[in-house]
């Protein structure tokens, strides 16, 4: 799923020879260029302002003020892989390529100058910046502990975001880092249907995550697709095939790491398998309205509130179908931009996901949970920039 705010569970062929199927893509580079929407300058404007080079930018534009929270804490020098590969896509569909480059070549950078590992992974974040070698990793000082702090999601593994690295990648004709990734995935995360979650913790530590997310293996069978990985490609898309709940019509969540299936309805594994090919209109417009609050829609069935980058994607979807609702979530994601042109991820304070960050590393305490809070969000603003070009990166 998407790459959490603060922390986790919450990811193209080569351009010079395909495009978007129903994209900014399909026109001619002058008009792509007109195409290029405020969503897109804005991101624009925030590698400009990090100079040349392979840089990664911050997910979060964080508070930093006496206001601020733990959030913005542990946010304020982060940048998500599935954000900066999202960023990236987005930037390639508005027709700027070498500032995609400048995002998938620190990406590849980050994956061959590990402090640690050496066979393929990438963190789920990295610090936000041009890229160093060793990779740098985000941090922040603990007052309490009068130390400096890492975060357990952040140097973990998602198989979510590894795929949208990889889609990027593909993208941009980098497969030598594609591949090395999925070689990583099949090594380590290949489950009998499909892929585990990934890993979590502490370098020396990791804890292999056992449960199955129906969005991470969507991510995967398209990424695979788009690298030529024909059987495993099809490996992760018979998991997605599998957790389609015909009664409901609905695609279920994925499964727990005790192997059952999680009833909980979530917008990513909703929606973007009728973006992928993976499901119909159908399954996308059940998932749009069980998770419906108003002019938007939430993260999943435990949300009480709009999460603006679902509702960024659902315009996508709905634009695709011909549902007018579409106007209308583009017009809720419109009316919360900030002034340097970011999106906020909610609309509300915060926003829970009904999801925890992580397993609990420490016996008695429990697992921190999940949720969002409204801050400018690199990949609101990506998802909203796509939506307006009508630019499917799952296509």
């Amino acid at each position: 799923m998407a790459a959490p705010p603060n922390c986790s569970p919450k990811s193209l062929a080569n351009l010079t020879r395909r495009a978007f199927t129903a994209g900014a893509l399909l026109l001619p580079a002058t008009a792509r260029a007109a195409a290029t929407n405020r969503f897109a300058r804005a991101i624009l404007g925030q590698l400009a302002a990090l100079g040349d080079g392979p840089v990664l930018l911050n997910s979060y534009l964080v508070n930093t003020g006496p206001d601020g929270n733990a959030f913005d804490l542990t946010q304020a020098n982060a940048a998500y892989v599935y954000d900066n590969a999202l960023a990236g896509l987005l930037l390639l569909a508005a027709g700027h390529k070498p500032e995609a480059i400048r995002i998938g070549q620190a990406l590849s950078l980050a994956q061959a100058h590990d402090r640690t590992f050496t066979d393929g992974r990438l963190r789920n974040g990295y610090a936000a910046g041009p890229m160093a070698t060793p990779a740098k990793l985000p941090g922040f000082w603990n007052k309490k502990t009068n130390q400096w702090d890492e975060d357990p999601y952040q140097l973990g593994t998602d198989t979510g975001p590894l795929a949208w690295a990889m889609l990027l990648w593909a993208a941009l004709g980098m497969e030598k880092p594609a591949n090395k990734a999925g070689d990583f995935l099949n090594e380590q995360l290949r489950a009998p249907m499909g892929y585990y979650g990934g890993f979590y913790g502490f370098d020396r530590s990791q804890q292999k995550l056992t449960w199955q997310s129906t969005e991470q293996n969507l991510d995967l069978a398209v990424a695979f697709k788009k690298l030529g990985r024909t059987a495993d490609a099809r490996h992760a898309a018979a998991f997605v095939h599998a957790a389609y709940d015909a009664p409901a019509g609905l695609f279920k969540t994925g499964l727990t790491p005790q192997g059952k299936p999680d009833a909980m309805v979530a917008a990513d594994a909703g929606i973007w398998p009728y973006l992928a090919g993976l499901g119909d209109a159908a399954s996308a417009a059940n998932a749009i309205k069980a998770l419906r609050h108003g002019a938007g829609i939430g993260f999943s069935s435990a949300s009480q509130g709009i999460w603006l980058e679902g509702t960024g994607f659902a315009v996508l979807a709905l634009k695709r179908m011909k549902n007018p609702l579409a106007e209308t979530f583009l017009q809720t994601v419109s009316a919360n931009i900030v002034p340097q042109g970011y999106v906020y991820a909610t609309v509300s304070p915060m926003l829970s996901t009904g999801l925890t960050v992580g397993p609990a590393l420490q016996t008695n305490t429990p697992a921190q949970n999940f949720n969002y809070y409204r801050r400018p969000s690199l990949s609101a603003t990506s998802w909203a920039g796509l939506a307006a070009l009508g630019a499917d990166p799952l296509s």
